[in-house]
């Protein structure tokens, strides 16, 4: 599927930006217009399969995810950014991709939900498992919450949730749950931004295993899961270096 994309800047280095579920292109607005607030590079930032002004799909299986940002998304980034399930998309696309570096900010790697036994069952059971049962399930911090969002960033997310085709999530956080990233060495120089909630995406003792397999790991505890969000100024400078 050719995804819809909203371009930030006209500068020669290519940047993607890849959002999580329910949100949208739109939302990267503030971090994009950093990026490319110095002329060197362009934001290329997408709406995935059923969110924003992308198509709804009858499937939305991981690997489906991932040809779409291959068919959408140039062969010449000079790098590429991915937001917890963009996150999950991105580490599945680089070999294919090839962006000349990775930034994760937590990334969707394995959640600390159930998947095997009863509990599992009982879990995946449930028609109303939603992402703020799973960020519960997950043992969020309590940062990640919406009262940070200035009045544009609310109207922005409510037009994503209201786009957002929502049939897709149980499955998304079925199939990340039960086939999580296993961690290796990196495609191309790859690094992880871990807010205070990234335990939820990325726990312990994950992030050791990725920094002995080559991957840069950094820490961002004064934001939540939501990222610049909360906070561009601090997401912005987490990364100004990796860009």
């Amino acid at each position: 599927m050719k995804l819809h994309t909203i371009t930030t800047g006209d500068g020669p280095r290519k940047v993607a930006l890849v959002h999580g579920i329910g949100a949208s292109a739109e939302l990267w607005g503030s971090l994009a217009g950093r990026i490319a607030e110095s002329g060197e590079y362009t934001a290329i930032a997408v709406d995935l399969r059923g969110h924003g002004e992308s198509p709804r799909a009858e499937s939305y299986r991981l690997d489906e995810f991932v040809d779409d940002l291959i068919e959408t998304l140039p062969d010449d980034l000079h790098s590429a950014v991915g937001h917890s399930l963009g996150g999950a998309l991105l580490v599945r696309a680089v070999p294919r991709l090839r962006p000349e570096r990775a930034i994760y900010l937590d990334p969707g790697f394995k959640l600390g939900l159930p998947s095997e036994g009863f509990g599992a069952r009982v879990f995946w059971g449930l028609s109303g498992v939603t992402l703020p049962l799973v960020m519960l399930a997950g043992a969020a911090t309590g940062t990640n919450n919406t009262k940070r969002y200035s009045a544009e960033t609310r109207a922005l997310n409510a037009r994503a949730k209201k786009r957002f085709d929502g049939k897709m999530t149980v499955g998304i956080f079925d199939q990340v749950a039960h086939a999580p990233y296993t961690p290796a060495a990196p495609v191309v120089p790859s690094t992880i931004v871990l807010s205070a909630e990234g335990k939820a995406v990325v726990p312990a003792p994950m992030p050791a295993e990725l920094e002995a397999l080559g991957w840069q790991v950094r820490q961002l505890p004064e934001v939540g899961h939501l990222f610049w969000l909360h906070d561009v100024d601090a997401s912005y400078g987490a990364i100004r270096d990796l860009i």
